[in-house]
């Protein structure tokens, strides 16, 4: 699921806004991709993870709920779930947190 800001209506870094909002940066050592994941538990899975997209006037959260870890050795892909109740929730509360 993608919430789309014009960079005027947040006014600190993207990095910054997701740290505020409880996540924590991660970078995959396999892609060298950087993202934000907040855990949606007492374990490490579930969690949110974000990915962000910045162009010159707009920012691109990109966030997804991932289920578990992925299931075998040498695997990336996991359980994730970009639409549904519980990524619909963390979305209004991301929502609400630049309001």
């Amino acid at each position: 699921m993608k919430l789309i800001v014009e960079k005027d209506k947040l006014n600190i870094t993207p990095e910054l806004f997701m740290r505020q909002a409880g996540y924590t940066y991660l970078r995959d050592r396999h892609t060298g991709k950087d993202s934000f994941a907040r855990r949606a538990g007492s374990n490490f899975y579930p969690r949110f993870h974000v990915y962000i997209n910045e162009g010159d006037e707009k920012i691109v959260f990109n966030l997804h709920l991932d289920q578990k870890k992925p299931s075998y050795q040498g695997a990336r892909a996991h359980s994730a779930e970009y639409e549904g109740e519980a990524v619909e929730r963390e979305m209004e509360r991301l929502k609400g947190l630049i309001a």
